[in-house]
């Protein structure tokens, strides 16, 4: 299937879960990164999820990385670049929603690309062979270009994976492992 199709696709099905199983899902998820050997790192990006779009609960992800006393760092959006910058996420941080809904640091201390050790990567599909569907924009490609060659790209899905995404472009940076609630796939 093309992106286009997957995004449709994709987006109805998540439209169609409800809150309970969402949070079930997204607690399966966390459940199973727990059990992967990705710990003994020290930056870890996380995405906040977009309620309204009922993407992966990553509170759950949270907690983990909080109780492991991990650098946790979220992105604020540049719409106009279609870049990222990052911030440290801490007890002091403000996150406000975006117009797209997207909730956001106000402020903080930033953290180059260079510091990252593994990206948590919101996606809405992925097939067999890493390759994964986000919203379009090309916010993550950009950001996982300029990361450093063995960060860890690790997508979040509620949904297994596809057979093959068949308009995937040279640009486009495959996943190294993607978790869903009832298996971790690893590329």
């Amino acid at each position: 299937m093309t992106k286009t199709e997957l995004r449709k696709k994709y987006k109805t099905l998540r439209k169609n879960l409800s809150i309970d199983a969402l949070d079930e899902l997204s607690m399966a998820i966390a459940n199973k990164l727990i059990q992967m050997p990705i710990w003994d790192l020290s930056f870890y990006h996380i995405f906040l999820s977009i309620e309204e779009q009922k993407e992966v609960n990553t509170e759950f992800i949270l907690s983990v990385l909080s109780g492991k006393d991990k650098n946790i760092l979220i992105s604020k959006s540049n719409f106009e670049t279609g870049t990222l910058t990052h911030f440290l996420f801490t007890d002091s941080t403000k996150i406000k929603k975006n117009h797209y809904n997207i909730p956001e640091p106000l402020d903080g201390i930033e953290i180059g690309n260079h510091k990252v050790d593994v990206v948590f990567i919101p996606l809405l599909a992925f097939d067999k062979r890493g390759n994964r569907v986000g919203y379009g924009k090309g916010f993550y490609d950009r950001f996982l270009t300029n990361c450093k060659p063995k960060t860890l790209k690790i997508g979040l899905s509620f949904f297994e994976a596809e057979n093959e995404i068949t308009d995937v472009f040279e640009g486009d940076i495959k996943l190294d492992f993607c978790v869903t609630p009832k298996r971790v796939y690893t590329f």
